[in-house]
């Protein structure tokens, strides 16, 4: 496992990286190039990225130069063969492709229609241990017990569909903090389950393990647990890192030869201070339990 400084320095490097692609998104961005630029084998810089970024690096470039495209698109004097050329695209049906495939629908809709595309900025690098596994660079993970717990908090739904989701539960969470005295040190737990099979809804729960009682909508008192699972450590927001940990816990999987659990609770987020939502994080998701495990 690398040093705590080794993982930083490689955390820059790819922040660096990301920067460089966005300035050069108009040149022929490759392996190669990108590695060679920060002195590293395509290999290593292969396996660094795409641990840290949760995708290769030409699934990466790709995305940036749609999202490139979009907004050269509302510049009326660029026609969409000058966009394919200009962000090396290679051909201008290549670049329709994978635009439609982004985006659902072509570059030529999008310039006469008007819909709206949210045009987005470099995505933050997402900060969490990491190790090598037989010269495979994974996210760090415990196998863990999560033993029961009684939580007091707000249980309300979610619907990820909705455009607003992120701020909804953002604002319970803050309506919790603000209920709890300042006094109390506690741990603060945000529990999502599954309301039904293929739904883009779901239950969450944001509560600490105090029996307290507080004047708010939704309130209650419940217990979790017990279940086994896999441990992961974040710095940022679980709701901008969903991709990285649907990636990460992809790549534990394979790497553990573990299976993940047919459970109703999707997933655990443990804040060791309930007072600081901005401090790292653990991020428990229920797995089987191995025969090998029971040891």
């Amino acid at each position: 496992m690398w040093k705590l400084g080794d993982v930083m320095e490689h955390y820059e490097v790819v922040e660096e990286a990301l920067l460089y692609i966005e300035e050069n998104l108009n040149q022929p961005l490759s392996l190669g190039s990108v590695s060679n630029t920060f002195h590293m084998s395509k290999y290593y810089f292969h396996r660094l990225f795409s641990a840290i970024m949760g995708s290769s690096l030409n699934q990466y470039i790709l995305a940036r130069r749609l999202n490139k495209s979009v907004e050269l698109i509302r510049i009326n004097d660029l026609s969409l063969t000058d966009i394919a050329l200009q962000l090396n695209f290679g051909t201008p049906s290549s670049y329709s492709r994978a635009f439609k495939k982004q985006y659902g629908l072509s570059p030529n809709s999008l310039r006469k229609n008007g819909e709206m595309i949210t045009v987005s900025d470099i995505p933050p690098v997402i900060k969490r241990p990491i190790k090598n596994i037989n010269g495979d660079i994974v996210t760090d993970f415990t196998l863990t017990d999560f033993h029961s717990i009684q939580l007091s908090g707000i249980v309300f739904e979610v619907d990820i569909a909705t455009s607003d989701y992120k701020e909804k539960i953002r604002a319970h969470s803050n309506m919790l903090v603000e209920s709890v005295d300042e006094a109390i040190s506690s741990p603060c737990y945000v529990i999502y389950s599954n309301c039904q099979p293929n739904s883009t809804k779901f239950k969450a729960l944001v509560g600490v393990p105090y029996s307290i009682k507080v004047e708010l909508p939704n309130f209650f008192t419940v217990k979790l647990g017990p279940l086994f699972c896999a441990k992961f450590t974040y710095t940022g927001d679980l709701l901008d890192i969903g991709d990285v940990l649907i990636h990460d816990f992809a790549r534990f999987l394979i790497i553990s030869r573990q299976e993940a659990e047919d459970a109703e609770i999707e997933l655990v987020q443990v804040f060791e201070d309930i007072h600081n939502l901005d401090s790292a994080y653990h991020v428990f998701v229920p797995i089987k339990k191995l025969p090998i495990d029971l040891g």
